[in-house]
This record gives structure tokens, C-alpha cells and sequence, in this order.
């Protein structure tokens, strides 16, 4: 056999972390490049930033994920350039020879040009970002105790800018902290006045699914007293008050934005093979166009197919089997044989707004409620990498639906203000 062929990937997000696991030790060494020493897993950020998990109960170190994994190296550093003339990319930490590069990165949080809004606004596309999240609410609840009648408002008022999964996920579970948690937490003070406020620009929550879904969560939103507003649009944000395309303005200190995405883009490629949302042209292959040996995979990657005219959701399931598929491929290339064109089996979508309350939209069934919730819960547990962290998880949610409570509300660090 000839010598074994180098690949290089950039991120390790379900997409990267598939690829790095599936790829043949006998065929390729691998090199992992990441801004983090771990994998993160990403649906259950806002239960870090809601103060229901411990960022380590989701978070993988990428050194313990490949201890028995020979081929596999990693690297903490940043990508500053890709040098395809030269196959190399250069980091902060030197130059790294590829046969193959693949462009794994993600996305990060989209703020549409608005400077104020990236200043001030809470994004939540990380784990330090979810602690920082979770730090800032939390300090803004100590400083009800000081903060003038005048002053509260805005402290009280938590607004969400986002009803995607993540949007509606994050206003359930304060809505949960509301009704059971910070009653007992702060005794002398009245969170009755606390207000959770949901901003969407589309007609309803759940955009994405279906009516069933979107009509569903909506519903189990207000009967949790959540303020949902559709059809409307933040115009500008000054880390006091919010100001709406209505006209109307919002008293907040906090304000989290989950609204929109934008793809990490590594540079050095051209700009003509980049399509809306920063995202890199690929073929069925998810190789981008225009290149010979460098690929993009997940949400980085846009692939149009008869199915998906428009691209494929940027969903965990689209990156973990496209990472596979191209383990498979690249395989199969060095043998000569046929590869296998990528398409997306659309096995659903889910989410969770509160206990007992969830929706799930499978290809040919739908259902809301008790049962909902028990699915969301079992397959995301199904999805944690090790069963340590799955029992950690299982045992925090147990106790938590037992008790109503958790005794997770702790502020680590300091985080940048953005008051």
C-alpha cells in the first residue's frame, strides 16, 4: 500500500468529529484543528445558559474522544489562511501540509451588519457563550436587590430575539425558572413582574415545522406566560432599551439573540464560491467547487440537490452523515472505486418548550405533549458521546423533574459587560 494520504480538518463539530472517527487508519492520518480543546454539543447550550446542565456534562475532550484513535492528531490553534496553491493552511502555531483539507467550522451568530447589536446583545453559539449567558441573567438577578424602581424594568425583562428551536427552547425553560426556581432563590423580591418576551420576524414560532408544531408551541409558550410577538423585527438595540420596527421600545438589560446564523469562513478561497450566509458552494461530494482536494462539510457547506433546491437545513443530522459520507468517499477515491453522492434523509425535527411539553414532526407522523417529550429527551440523550456524561445528564434531568429545581445557578468568571 502507498504511503498513507494527510487530512487535515478545520473544526471539530459533529460534521468534523464524524469524519476524524470514520476515516480508515490504514488509508489516513488526520489532523484535528480547533479553537477549543473540546467538542461541544450544541442543542443543550440553553439548558447551560438556563442554568439546568454544567457545561462539562456536553462538552468532549477532543484528547480523550481519540486516546485509541492512532491516526488521529489534534491541535489547539486558529486557522488563519488556506494556501491551496501550496495545499497548506497557515495557523497561529505554524503551517500544516494536506492531501485533503476539509472546512468543518460551523457557524456563528449573525447580527446583520448591526455593530450595537454584536455589542450588546447575548449570543449563545458556544459554551463560553452560554456561560456567559447564564453569568449575565443571573448577576442581573443579584442586582435587583440594589437597582431603583426605575432601574428594574429592565433588569425584569428578558427578551428573546429568535423562535427557532433555540428561541422557543430558551423561553420555556426561563418561564420554568420563573414558576418554580427564583421564588424560592430570592424570597424578598416579586418575580411575578419578571417578564419573557419572544421577538419573530416570521408569522409564527417554529417557523420551519409544521402547523401543528408551530401552533402547538406557540400555545404551550403563552400558557407558560411567555410574551410572543410575531411579525416583528429589532431595528437597534443600545444595552438599555430595545427598539422595534413598530416603533415600540423595550426596556432590557437582556436581550439574547438567536436569530440568524452566518458560516465561520476560513480564508484564502475565492469569494465566488460563497453563497448567502457565508456558506461554501459544494458538489454532491461536498467538495467545493472549484477546487481539487478541499471540501466543506455541515453547516458550512451548501449543496443544492433534487431534494433540497435551496441547500440542506443546517442541522446536526445533515453534519454527522455528511462527515461520514465523506469518510467513506475519500476511500473509496484512493481505491478507484465509485462514491456515493451525499443526500439528506430527512428522519425530523423536535423541541422542547417545558416539562411534558414538546413537538416532534417525523416524515409521516406528528405529536405534541407527554410522549413528544419523552422522544426529544431519550434521542438527545442517545446523541451525548459518553455514557459517563449521558448518566451525569439523565441523573440532572431526573432530579429536576422530581424536584422542580436544580442547584446549578452558580456565576463563574467575569464576562464583558455589555450594560
Amino acid at each position: 500500500m502507498s504511503a498513507k494520504k494527510k487530512v487535515v480538518i478545520v473544526g471539530g463539530g459533529f460534521a468534523g468529529l464524524q469524519l476524524a472517527q470514520n476515516l480508515d487508519e490504514d488509508y489516513f492520518d488526520v489532523l484535528l484543528i480547533d479553537k477549543q480543546n473540546h467538542h461541544q454539543f450544541q442543542p443543550l447550550f440553553y439548558q447551560v445558559a438556563t442554568s439546568r446542565l454544567e457545561p462539562s456534562s456536553i462538552s468532549f475532550p477532543f484528547r480523550k474522544i481519540f486516546q485509541k484513535k492512532h491516526n488521529v492528531g489534534v491541535r489547539l490553534a486558529e486557522v488563519l489562511n488556506i494556501k491551496p496553491e501550496s495545499n497548506s493552511i497557515e495557523t497561529n502555531i505554524g503551517e500544516f501540509a494536506y492531501d485533503y483539507l476539509v472546512i468543518a467550522t460551523g457557524c456563528q451568530t449573525n447580527f446583520f451588519g448591526n455593530e450595537n447589536l454584536k455589542k450588546y446583545a447575548l449570543p449563545m453559539k458556544s459554551t463560553e457563550e452560554a456561560i456567559g449567558l447564564r453569568n449575565h441573567i443571573l448577576r442581573n438577578f443579584e442586582l435587583l436587590f440594589s437597582a431603583s424602581e426605575a432601574e428594574k424594568e429592565a433588569l425584569l425583562n428578558i427578551v428573546i430575539v429568535g423562535a427557532g428551536p433555540t428561541g422557543v427552547e430558551l423561553a420555556g425553560s426561563f418561564a420554568e425558572m420563573k414558576q418554580n426556581i427564583l421564588p424560592k432563590d430570592y424570597p424578598g423580591l416579586d418575580f411575578s413582574k419578571l417578564n419573557i418576551i419572544v421577538l419573530e420576524g416570521s408569522p409564527n414560532t417554529l417557523n420551519a415545522m409544521s402547523d401543528e408544531s408551530k401552533q402547538t408551541s406557540r400555545k404551550y409558550l403563552v400558557e407558560m406566560g411567555v410574551d410572543v410577538r410575531t411579525e416583528v423585527f429589532v431595528k437597534e438595540y443600545d444595552g438599555n432599551e430595545v427598539l422595534l420596527n413598530t416603533g415600540e421600545t423595550i426596556k432590557s438589560k437582556n436581550v439574547i439573540w438567536a436569530a440568524g446564523v452566518n458560516g465561520n469562513v476560513v480564508p484564502g478561497l475565492s469569494a465566488d464560491i460563497m453563497v448567502r450566509g457565508n456558506r461554501y458552494t459544494v458538489d454532491r461530494f461536498n467538495k467545493i467547487s472549484g477546487t481539487a482536494n478541499v471540501y466543506a462539510l455541515g453547516d458550512i457547506a451548501y449543496m443544492q440537490t433534487p431534494k433540497y433546491q435551496n441547500g440542506h437545513p443546517q442541522l446536526a443530522n445533515v453534519a454527522i452523515n455528511q462527515g461520514k459520507t465523506l469518510a467513506r468517499n475519500l476511500k473509496a477515491l484512493l481505491n478507484n472505486k465509485a462514491q456515493t453522492e451525499y443526500e439528506y434523509l430527512d428522519l425530523g425535527s423536535m423541541a422542547t418548550i417545558g416539562k411534558h411539553k414538546a413537538v416532534v414532526d417525523l416524515p409521516f407522523l406528528k405529536f405534541q405533549g407527554y410522549i413528544a417529550w419523552f422522544v426529544w429527551m431519550f434521542l438527545h440523550l442517545m446523541l451525548i458521546l459518553s455514557v459517563r456524561n449521558r448518566l451525569i445528564i439523565f441523573f440532572n434531568w431526573a432530579w429536576s423533574y422530581v424536584t422542580k429545581d436544580t442547584s446549578l445557578r452558580l456565576i463563574f468568571g467575569e464576562r464583558e459587560a455589555k450594560l
